[in-house]
């Protein structure tokens, strides 16, 4: 039986950092940041909805690539938090909480990537 998207933990994980992403983006010091804070949510959001469209294709293969666009928006909000961090743009504590949960979410990406590989080799 095909799990739907919303079942994967590692979703519902990606949706946690989306919220934390918006927490820290209340900051004051960040309401200028338009393009900082646009591109900080179009990574988070890339996340979650790479993980759910690549789900869909009901195919391993298709759904790997999906995964590892995901990983790399992973990386890419860690960069942007480490950025904050450098420029002290926010709350500090918040923004360690977002590279804690990306890094999280990165490596849960990789075990689903190779639990996916190996299904595909026993087919």
């Amino acid at each position: 039986m095909t799990k739907n998207f919303e079942d994967f933990p590692v979703y519902v994980k990606s949706l946690d950092l989306i919220e934390k992403v918006y927490i820290f983006l209340r900051s004051q010091d960040l309401e200028k940041e338009f393009e900082f804070s646009n591109q900080i949510k179009r990574a988070g959001f890339s996340i979650s909805n790479n993980i759910a469209e690549g789900s869909e294709y009901n195919n391993n293969r298709q759904f790997i690539k999906y995964l590892k666009i995901a990983k790399g928006s992973c990386a890419e909000v860690r960069s942007m938090m480490i950025v904050s961090k450098r420029l002290k743009l926010g709350d500090e504590n918040i923004a360690q909480e977002v590279i804690n949960l990306s890094r999280e979410i990165s490596s849960n990406i990789s075990n689903f990537v190779k639990y996916l590989k190996e299904n595909i080799e026993r087919s």
